[in-house]
């Protein structure tokens, strides 16, 4: 792979890699990258999906490798960290006099929780060397943030604020431009590329790992959204900027989108496919009221050398030309847009717009602009590059040329695990697990003696699972059941699973990705149906329909990709080490019986696949017999695995 990675960007020419867990690919990209970037060819950009994979690569990789570069090189590389100007603290906006008029309900109430972390993230804001947030060491809710930091939008830039030459932003902004490789993630890189924002520095390529995500999270950095609690903002802010009569308007304006988007909710509708009505009546008047407070505010001038006053109204700018941009958009929709009404739980209803596809905007913006490798233990889907090599903008005969490389796993997966499809079971159905599905699940959990990750794709199924388990189990259950909940720490979830080798984990779409429990507490990995995503999704309709009305087949070329994505994250939690041994059992029958069957199959790590569920259960039984007995998991998980494979013909035909 590094050796591929070198060649890709000595010929300018893109590469998609699938690296599995264990093969050690940040270092392959990371090595030439340095070497790349020192020999005088240009900067590398590097971009991550996960906070923790960011992490690892500026504590742990680039250290080392810095370390052992320098004296093969006789001089020492250089990186940096940067991430968006909303993740640091802005100085201005805590030296202010006082707070602005979203923020200011947290300082009026200094004793409730939310007043506590703010006077808190102050203390630690006056004396941080960084301004980041990820340094901040206690969890802070996104509104106490808010009130210390500001967008792109909202910045007046450096050279016109007073403590521009102390920005925290501008300071890694800095560190980044004298830096031979920059570790951003893909939220940051999709601005800079698709809205056309320079916040990353210039470079001669861009290596993307956790590629998988790159489309979803591109998606949502160019997604907007539009709420009466939008306007209501952008109208407080204009209070001391703008004429009562003029901010009046816009006020009223989002108290009309109120109403309008509260009868839409009312009537379930979600998408929306071209705005009439109250709606449209109430999309036009925010844009014109939003553009006549802008017309305002900008004939008041303001002196130079006042600072405050300037950085003030370029918080108000910001906040009015969110909502203006957002009305003109989803008043005048194009057959490129979808919009829907997100009505949210317990928050008040939006309309958000997304681009129907981001393909076209990644080829122009980033694939056509410097040389790319994408990278992800997840990249071939049905054994094939090709479906995510498309959704990047890399399909059809005027696309950039790309190679691809598959460099395989260390870990031998038809030896160290089983792929168990319970193929007797009824379908899902809307009506979540069947019975049947609790009880093989009950089974596998029996039999594998706790040691059970257990992957669902919905909190109504943790429930119903979690209540079974109760019952099924009682007293005799071999450990702690712990059952993940709305708003849990996903790291402390695991880190308690992890810790006793007997308990069960039961858990929903966040468990999917990330979690690495190497070793015996995690032998079974259990998940209820194929991951489908939910078919009243709005985009996800829109870009199936938009296939079906080109004669293709919008479920096949949308849905099962989308599914089999997931899902091979979901079934990569079993095999994290060169040690390990387990199962993963699907309850759904569909993975072996339906069409999409085989290419669901196909994505997934080439384990040995059994239908039948006896057999499995008495693998698991061994397992956790050799765990308990020997504490020697290779020998006797390794002589499960040939037991198993002895059916192997017979169950799969």
């Amino acid at each position: 792979m590094a050796e591929a990675v070198a060649s890709a960007l000595d010929g300018n020419r893109h590469l998609l890699v699938q690296a599995g867990t264990g093969t050690g690919k940040s270092l392959a990209y990371l090595v030439p990258a340095l070497l790349h970037a020192r020999s005088g060819s240009g900067r590398v950009v590097v971009a991550t999906a996960t906070l923790a994979l960011q992490h690892q690569l500026v504590e742990r990789d680039l250290p080392r490798l810095v370390d052992a570069i320098e004296p093969v090189i006789g001089r020492r590389p250089v990186y940096a960290v940067l991430k968006g100007r909303q993740n640091y603290v802005c100085l201005d906006r805590l030296h202010r006099a006082g707070p602005d008029d979203d923020t200011a309900a947290l300082f009026d109430a200094p004793q409730t929780a939310l007043g506590k972390q703010s006077v808190a993230l102050r203390e630690w804001a006056e004396q941080t060397d960084t301004g980041d947030r990820d340094d901040y060491p206690d969890p802070v809710d996104p509104r106490v943030w808010r009130g210390l930091s500001v967008s792109s939008r909202e910045c007046v830039g450096k050279a016109r604020c007073g403590f521009g030459e102390e920005c925290f932003a501008e300071r890694a902004r800095d560190r980044a431009r004298e830096a031979d490789v920059v570790v951003t993630n893909h939220a940051l890189l999709a601005i800079g590329a698709l809205e056309g924002i320079p916040v990353l520095p210039e470079h001669d390529a861009v290596v993307i790992d956790e590629g998988h995500e790159l489309v979803d999270r591109a998606t949502a950095a160019v997604t907007m959204e539009l709420s009466s609690r939008t306007v209501e903002r952008a109208a407080g802010r204009a209070r001391r900027s703008a004429e009562d009569e003029v901010v009046d308007r816009l006020a009223d304006a989002g108290d009309d989108l109120a109403e309008a988007l509260q009868s839409l909710a009312g009537q379930s509708v979600r998408r929306i496919q071209g705005a009439d009505g109250p709606l449209a009546a109430a999309l036009v008047e925010v844009r014109d009221a939003a553009h006549a407070v802008i017309t305002a505010i900008n004939r008041t001038k303001l002196d130079a050398s006042d600072a405050e006053g300037i950085a003030r109204r370029q918080l108000v700018r910001a906040a009015l030309d969110e909502v203006h941009d957002a009305a003109v958009r989803l008043s005048d929709l194009t057959e490129h847009d979808v919009a829907w009404l997100d009505a949210g739980e317990q928050r008040t209803p939006a309309l958000k717009l997304a681009p129907l596809s981001v393909s076209g905007l990644l080829r122009l913006a980033l694939f056509e602009q410097s040389t790319v490798i994408v990278t992800s233990a997840t990249l071939t889907l049905g054994g094939s590059f090709d479906p995510l090599a498309a959704s990047f903008g890399l399909a059809g005969p005027a696309a950039p040329r790309w190679d691809s490389l598959d460099v395989g796993s260390p870990f031998d997966f038809a030896r160290q695990g089983i792929l168990y499809v319970a193929a007797h079971l009824p379908s899902p159905g809307r009506d979540g697990l069947p019975e049947e599905a609790l009880d093989e699940l009950g089974d596998l959990v029996a039999a594998a003696g706790g040691r059970t990750l257990a992957l669902f794709s919905s909190w109504r199924a943790v429930d119903r699972a979690a209540d079974y388990l109760r019952v099924r189990l009682g007293e005799k259950a071999p450990g702690p059941l712990h059952v993940q909940r709305r708003g849990d720490s996903v790291g402390d979830l695991v880190k308690r699973f992890a810790a006793d080798e007997r308990s069960t984990l039961l858990g929903t779409l966040s468990l999917w990705q990330g979690v690495d429990v190497p070793g015996p507490a995690c032998t079974c990995v259990v998940i209820d149906r194929i991951p489908f995503p939910r078919p009243d999704d709005p985009l996800v309709a829109a870009r199936q329909q938009a296939v079906d009305d080109k004669g293709g087949s919008g479920f096949r070329a949308v849905s099962v990709p989308r599914a089999a994505l997931l899902l091979a994250q979901g079934v990569g939690r079993l095999i994290r080490g060169g040690d390990d041994r387990g199962v993963v059992a699907v309850l759904d029958p569909r993975l072996a019986t339906a069409g999409y069957g085989g290419f669901l199959r196909a994505s997934l790590p080439p384990f040995w696949y059994t239908v039948d569920g006896s057999l499995v259960r008495a693998a698991l039984t061994r397992l956790d017999a050799g765990f308990t007995e020997s504490d020697r998991p290779g020998a006797v998980l390794s002589g499960a695995g040939r037991a198993g494979s002895g059916a192997n013909e017979d169950s799969t035909g």
